[in-house]
C-alpha cells in the first residue's frame, strides 16, 4: 500500500517555473514506477511522465519532453516534477501515480495508486 501527496502547485505566469513534489509512504515505494498525470477541466487525465523505481528510465509525453524533468529520491520517498517554460496549455490538476508497470505505461489503469492532485494555473 502506497499513500500519495501531491504539493508545489500553484499560479505561475507564462514562460515561469514551478516544481512539484509528490511524498509517499509505504515501504514498498523504491520497488514502483511513479508517474505524473494531469487534467484539465472537460478533459481526460493525460499521462505527463514516469520515472522507473531507480530513475534510470524515463517517458516524457511529446507535449512536455524538454520542458519538464521527472525525478525521484527514493531515501526520502519523494517524486519531483521540475516543469520549466510553462504555458497556458499545461493548466491543470496534476496528480502522482505508483505502479508496477514499466515507464511506457501512459494509460491511468496501469497505476494502482494515486493522489489528490494539486492545481497549476499558468498565466498570460
Amino acid at each position: 500500500q502506497v499513500q500519495l501527496v501531491e504539493s508545489g502547485g500553484g499560479l505561475v505566469q507564462a514562460g515561469g517555473s514551478l516544481r512539484l513534489s509528490c511524498a509517499a509512504s509505504g515501504r514498498t515505494f523504491s520497488g514502483y514506477t511513479m508517474a505524473w498525470f494531469r487534467q484539465a477541466p472537460g478533459r481526460e487525465r493525460e499521462f505527463v511522465s514516469a520515472i522507473s523505481w531507480n530513475g534510470d528510465r524515463l517517458n516524457y509525453a511529446d507535449s512536455v519532453q524538454g520542458r519538464f524533468t521527472n525525478s525521484r529520491d527514493n531515501a526520502k520517498k519523494t517524486v519531483f516534477l521540475q516543469m520549466n517554460s510553462l504555458k497556458l496549455e499545461d493548466t491543470a490538476a496534476y496528480y502522482c501515480a505508483a505502479g508496477a508497470g514499466a515507464v511506457t505505461a501512459m494509460t491511468p489503469r496501469a497505476y494502482a495508486y494515486w493522489g489528490q492532485g494539486t492545481q497549476v494555473t499558468v498565466s498570460s
